[in-house]
C-alpha cells in the first residue's frame, strides 16, 4: 500500500479545509409579498419569479 512519504503541516491541513466550512444562506425579499426567499428561484408563498406568476401558491 502507498503511504506518504512526509507528514502534512498544520498550515497545509488547515489550508485545505478552509472550503469545507458551511456558508450561510443568503436570502432576499420577494418584490410581490416581502416574503423571504432564496436568489434566483420561485417565491415558496406567493409563486411569482421574475415579475410573473410561475407556480401556483397555496392558499390558506
Amino acid at each position: 500500500m502507498a503511504l506518504p512519504k512526509r507528514r502534512h503541516s498544520h498550515q497545509r491541513t488547515h489550508k485545505r479545509r478552509s472550503h469545507q466550512a458551511l456558508k450561510i444562506e443568503t436570502l432576499s425579499s420577494c418584490p410581490q409579498c416581502n416574503e423571504p426567499k432564496l436568489p434566483h428561484r420561485a417565491c415558496k408563498s406567493c409563486g411569482y419569479y421574475g415579475g410573473r406568476q410561475v407556480i401556483k401558491a397555496e392558499e390558506e
